[in-house]
């Protein structure tokens, strides 16, 4: 079928690995010619092409997916942008929750990552709403990735200056490498000399994972929950007809302190406990550390409140 031909030809010419794509590309097409897509809903191809995809290459970014429904009418690449774009502000760009949690911890629920331009002004908000809190917690635990400069901005503010070498990315398409470094200048205050721990879960991908990733490598953070689900390929989306859309991986990442990234192995945390408790066990350090360094008596009455509560 011709938007299976066009999907193929997507991997085929943006794949980060030639080679694995070309196999991808005659393993998906064999089983077209022997009629394994035939009739099937849009639905049970992609998830059946997926399957190959997967199988194929064990890059789990490189899918054919069903199309959004707010983004049908978006055919170029061009228009898809402007709808992710809209369908991230309605979803107040990924931001779930800020809190201020009892004993003076800052707690901020982030399930994917804005690009700077959509969500720089939410994630300075966000910023701001904990930076007097005594330790900070990201939850990472619903975190499906998105934008390498967000990333880099959410990151930018646990660090003093713009001399912490974060990431590097290596484009197939141009075969250069753009480097990403904490920013110089940042709409807001930084958050420094204070704890950051980072909730994991095995559904934390691509961005989320960089995100971990990244502070864990730079000793910035504790990790705590489960490995992650291991996705390290920055990836474009391409529409291949109203309803259907491929996901091809075009770029890889190379951690700087590293030398390599979380692909296929996910990030180990620090700290190995289910998902469901990472919360509580990263709250309880979190009051620990504020009980030893905080000098308000309401901040420390506060905490030793909170600790004997959760146990």
């Amino acid at each position: 079928m011709q938007l299976l031909n066009s999907a193929l030809a997507l991997v085929q010419q943006h794949y980060i690995f030639p080679e694995t794509a070309a196999e991808v590309v005659a393993t998906v097409a064999a089983r077209a010619a022997a009629g394994d897509y035939d009739d099937l809903d849009d639905e049970t191809l992609a998830a059946r092409v997926t399957e190959v995809f997967l199988a194929t290459s064990g890059d789990k970014h490189l899918r054919l997916l069903v199309r959004s429904p707010d983004h049908r009418t978006a055919t170029t690449e061009e228009e898809a942008e402007a709808a992710w774009a809209e369908t991230q502000r309605l979803g107040n760009h990924h931001i779930a929750a800020v809190q201020r949690l009892d004993g003076n911890i800052g707690y901020i629920d982030l399930r994917g990552v804005a690009s700077p331009g959509d969500g720089g002004t939410a994630i300075a908000a966000a910023m701001e709403l904990v930076t007097h809190t005594g330790a900070l917690i990201f939850d990472l635990r619903r975190n499906r990735g998105g934008d390498p400069e967000g990333v880099q901005l959410w990151n930018s503010y646990l660090f003093p200056d713009s001399d912490t070498h974060l990431n590097d990315i290596y484009d197939g398409g141009t075969r250069s490498t753009r480097q990403f470094w904490t920013l110089a200048h940042l709409p807001g205050r930084r958050y420094l000399d204070r704890p950051v721990y980072v909730l994991t879960s095995s559904f934390t991908f691509s961005g989320g994972e960089e995100f971990a990733y990244n502070l864990k490598a730079l000793g910035r953070a504790t990790l705590i929950g489960e490995v992650t689900r291991g996705g390290a390929h920055p990836t474009r989306r391409f529409p291949v007809s109203a309803t259907l859309e491929v996901a091809v991986p075009n770029a890889r990442s190379i951690n700087p302190v590293t030398g390599t990234n979380w692909e296929g192995t996910g990030v180990v945390p620090d700290v190995a406990t289910p998902a469901e408790e990472a919360l509580r066990v990263a709250y309880r350090g979190a009051l620990q550390h504020v009980l030893s360094t905080a000098t308000s008596h309401a901040v420390l009455a506060e905490a030793q409140e909170a600790l004997t509560a959760a146990g």
